[in-house]
């Protein structure tokens, strides 16, 4: 267990994504070890594409420094990007030694697809870069050699857990994985956590 005594995640990304089963998946993680666990999340207009995010507040049964959910700017460990852009529109929530870790693999809002909106990939990852620790993912490629899009969310999470931004085992991350995904679905899930980037 790590000697930090609240851990503050974020995790944020777009409707599809998986978002929201991450944070279930992190959260039953750290239940399993008997922690305290606070979670706030926002999907407002996720069927449609729109902004999903969750907060998460883990530590110790019975540690204090936590009256809300809802976590303040400034004081996130880590934000998981699911979208670039999110990660970046997240950014304000970073503490000063916290990392990001983000797909590098952008999903443009529908009006940057139709015209009326820009989307400048190279200018998040290089605005991420500059205000962060952010290491990103080749969430594409791991995708196509895993067969299937839909493990994005336990491709991200076993790949933050390997850079050391989760205070979670491979082994604790797979039960708690295991006690949310229809059984059928654990073997995909469980290459997908443990996928080694090249």
């Amino acid at each position: 267990m790590s000697e930090r005594s609240l851990q503050n995640i974020i995790l944020c990304g777009v409707g599809g994504q998986g978002t929201i089963l991450a944070a279930k998946i992190l959260a039953a993680a750290a239940m399993n070890r008997g922690q305290r666990v606070m979670t706030a999340e926002t999907i407002g207009m996720a069927q449609r594409g729109g902004s999903v995010f969750s907060h998460l507040r883990l530590g110790p049964a019975g540690s204090k420094g936590a009256n809300s959910p809802l976590i303040p700017q400034g004081q996130a460990h880590l934000i998981l990007g699911f979208e670039p852009a999110e990660a970046a529109r997240h950014l304000p929530f970073l503490g000063k030694d916290g990392m990001v870790v983000a797909a590098r693999q952008p999903l443009p809002p529908v009006s940057a697809l139709i015209g009326q909106s820009s989307y400048q990939a190279e200018e998040i990852y290089s605005f991420l870069e500059s205000h962060s620790r952010a290491h990103f993912v080749d969430t594409q490629r791991a995708l196509q050699e895993l067969g299937s899009a839909k493990v994005l969310n336990v491709l991200l999470l076993g790949a933050a857990q390997r850079l050391g931004a989760l205070d979670f085992s491979q082994e604790e991350l797979l039960v708690a994985m295991r006690g949310l995904v229809p059984e059928r679905f654990h073997a995909l899930n469980e290459r997908a956590l443990m996928y080694e980037f090249k």
